[in-house]
Formats: C-alpha cells, structure tokens, sequence
C-alpha cells in the first residue's frame, strides 16, 4: 500500500487533491462549529444549491472561469439570507428550503435546455457529488483555492473573539457596541465563500456533511468552544485526506468516500463520548 501511495504521490493531480481538499475540509469545519452551534446547518446545504444553479449558468455559458460568477451570486444569496430573514415574510428554515429546491431546479433546467455536453448525465453529477472534479484541478484552481482559504483561516483567527461572542449571544454582542449584525454578514461571505471551495472536493449535495460531521464529532468529545473547533479541525482534515487516498486506492467517488471517512470517524467519537458519559 505504501508503495501504490508513493506512485501516486508522483502524480500532480494527486497532490492538487490532497492539498485542496485538506484546506477545504479545514475552513469547513473551523466555521461549521458556529453554524451548527447557531442552528445554521442548513444554510450550508441551501447555498449548496445555489451554487450547483450559478454554476449550470456558467456552464451554459462558457465561462472560462466559473467562479466569476458562482461566487457572487453565492454571496449574495447568503447576506440576503441572513440579513433579510429576520424582517422577510418568509422566515427561516422556509426560505432557505424554497431558494433550495428553485436554485437546484432551475440550474438542472438550464443544463438540460442548453447544455451541449455530450456527456450532460455525467457533468451534472460530478457536479452534485464531486466524483471527478477533485481530481481535474488545474495548478492555477489549487492556487486560487489555497489564496482563499488561506483569508478564512486568517479572518477566523484574527476574530476569532467576536465570532465566539455572536455565536453564542448574538444579543449581548449587539448591545455592547460590537456590531453583531456586521460580523453576521461577514460569516455569511465567509460561508459562501467555503460552499464555493467545497464544490470542488465533494459536490453540492455532500457539502453539509463537511460542515456538520466535524463539528457533531468534535461535541462528543470537547466541552470548551475552543477545543471544539481545534478538534473539529484536525477531525476535519484527517477524513478529507483519508477519504482522497481511499478513493484514489479504490476506483471509488471522492466526495460519497471522503464523507463516508467522516460518517466512521463520527461513530467512533460518539462511542468514546457514551464511554466517557459511562465512567464519569
């Protein structure tokens, strides 16, 4: 197995994997704790959506660079979201449903009336559930990655203060003067900038386990909110790297393998909390 890896490991795209999608795994889960912790889970997954939407426009497009256009659009659709749901008439957990289910229909529409691929079944669900598209990235994709998760690593730890106190009193953080609504905005750009870079490692409809899996695992074990993200981190970055290399080994898709390394990991951090829960 050694041997196979080190073949392997000679290979760019392999390497291009590897190093995106640990950093992408990384910025997942440091912001995935306050989603979870403000009941935001499903942000991620709607947004997900509208991501997959923007990028069949792209697509349809031909667009040199899809990002261009996926990533506004995803930004947009966050701060308007957060910001909007709190006075919208459609509140919630509602509104992100139906921009869910419109954005995911309209761009499959899109691509079906449009596209010209030859392999249209194929494109649209590499897109979905990432099984190939880890795996084409081009050095100046790693590159843009890495520049980007490089700022939301660098934001979280610079604010990492703030983002504890609205995450967990949003209120309190509002009314002493810190600006909790701005800094609310500032985690939707940061989340749609995450959804954005998550695509590439496993798809739209698997980004949520990205998110969720670590954090849940990381609860399990860790009370403080500080050992709760660092956990989450190397939880995180252990299942992206362990599931790239299963796949490469066993012919199998990225994303379902790289999220089925997070579904075992969580099981197995859920036992060691019932154990710890049973000998305290």
């Amino acid at each position: 197995m050694i041997a196979t890896l080190q073949y392997y490991w000679t290979f760019p795209f392999v390497r291009y994997a590897l190093i995106v999608g640990v950093l992408i795994a990384l910025c997942s889960s440091l912001f995935g704790v306050t989603l979870v912790l403000k009941r935001f889970s499903y942000l991620g997954d709607g947004l997900s959506h509208v991501a997959f939407g923007a990028m069949s426009v792209a697509t349809v497009l031909h667009l040199a660079d899809s990002m261009v256009l996926v990533l506004p659009v995803t930004i947009l659709c966050a701060v308007l979201l957060l910001r909007g749901g709190q006075n919208a008439k459609i509140h919630g957990d509602a509104a992100i449903g139906m921009l869910s289910v419109g954005t995911l229909a309209f761009g499959y529409l899109v691509v079906n009336l449009f596209s010209a691929s030859p392999n249209l079944s194929g494109d649209v669900c590499s897109t979905l559930f990432g099984s190939t598209s880890i795996l084409t990235l081009t050095a100046e994709e790693v590159w843009l990655c890495a520049g980007l998760s490089v700022v939301v690593v660098a934001l979280f730890v610079l604010f990492y203060h703030k983002i504890f106190a609205v995450t967990f009193d949003e209120s309190f953080a509002q009314a002493s003067g810190m600006g909790a609504r701005r800094w609310q905005l500032l985690l939707a750009v940061i989340i749609a900038v995450i959804i954005v870079l998550a695509m590439y490692l496993v798809g739209s409809l698997l980004i949520s386990a990205l998110v969720i899996f670590p954090a849940l695992a990381a609860m399990r074990v860790c009370r403080s909110f500080l050992g709760v993200t660092v956990c989450a981190a190397v939880f995180s970055v252990v299942g992206a790297a362990g599931g790239i290399l299963v796949a490469i080994l066993a012919g199998t898709p990225v994303g379902a393998t790289i999220v089925a390394v997070d579904m075992a990991g969580f099981g197995l951090f859920w036992l060691i909390g019932a154990l710890r829960g049973g000998l305290a």
